[in-house]
């Protein structure tokens, strides 16, 4: 009879942990369908003609594929979508390897110095996680105007070094390196920099892989920002540039979608190439090793 009740009970878990998946990757395919729809739709405007923007039946395939919208604002002296686009790979670049060097030596420090005031200095940074980014645009753009950096590189580059998000996430990866790895080091006589530089940053590529793509993610969306400090057109970033496709009485909705297109590939070739780094960083982060 135990036997029975034990084998009965076996199958039940199963079951129910057959159910939960089940569930999981139901939920999984939504939430994948709700974000892969709007790119659909964007990239099927974006050859759709004018005449086929507001027709009252949805139509995913056009019933005219055109090269129109593309060829607009590619060829169009007023947009220079090809300076925009050199801009925000520029700045996203430099954001996101500057972000990389920063916190990776800022986490590695909190993870295994010790120094007075690490903790309360660590907790103090992660209380300002809880602030909303608007209540630093005035004092942010206050400083970059007494510096003279409006309309300048520099003014749009320095602020988003101060983010505290990566320290914390690069903080919880060195803490799940185990510890033995170092002290072997330091058995051998290597410094501290040394251990940093030789083991730790060749074990965490998959934690900078990761907080490189959602820093050059934020970065390149960035639009807020970028349109506070840049005034000149040249020097603009394209979702700011791509702002100006839209009007107070018309917006060329094709265009904007051609411009929408073409902003994404960057971002999912970077995801591409970094992929696998992305998936071992969520399966290796806050484990102890």
């Amino acid at each position: 009879m135990n036997v029975k009740a034990a084998s009965q009970k076996s199958g039940n878990l199963q079951r129910q942990k057959r159910i939960n998946k089940t569930l999981l990757l139901l939920l999984l395919i939504s939430i994948g369908i709700l974000i892969i729809v709007p790119l659909l739709w964007m990239l099927s405007t974006s050859f759709k003609p004018k005449s086929q923007w507001f027709l009252p039946e949805v139509y995913w395939i056009p019933k005219t594929f055109t090269w129109e919208n593309y060829e607009k604002i590619l060829n169009n002296d007023t947009l220079p979508i090809a300076r925009w686009f050199l801009n925000s790979l520029l700045l996203s670049g430099t954001i996101t390897f500057f972000i990389l060097v920063v916190d990776s030596l800022a986490a590695y420090a909190y993870a295994r110095m010790e120094f007075p005031g690490r903790r309360p200095l660590f907790a103090l940074l992660l209380a300002t996680l809880f602030l909303p980014g608007v209540m630093f645009l005035v004092p942010n753009f206050l400083t970059i105007a007494r510096l003279g950096w409006l309309n300048n590189y520099l003014g749009v580059i320095t602020p988003a070094l101060a983010g505290v998000f990566g320290v914390f996430f690069m903080r919880q990866f060195f803490e799940s390196l185990p510890i033995e790895l170092e002290e072997a080091a330091q058995i051998d006589g290597a410094t501290q920099f040394q251990i940093f530089t030789k083991i730790a940053l060749p074990l965490a590529k998959p934690a900078l892989a990761t907080l490189g793509i959602i820093t050059f993610l934020g970065s390149w969306n960035d639009f807020l920002w970028p349109l506070l400090i840049l005034k000149d057109r040249a020097l603009l970033t394209l979702p700011p540039g791509l702002r100006t496709l839209q009007g107070a009485y018309t917006s060329e909705y094709g265009q904007m979608m051609a411009g929408a297109a073409i902003t994404a590939v960057p971002v999912l070739l970077l995801y591409i190439i970094l992929q696998k780094y992305i998936v071992e960083s969520v399966q290796t982060t806050g484990l102890k090793g």
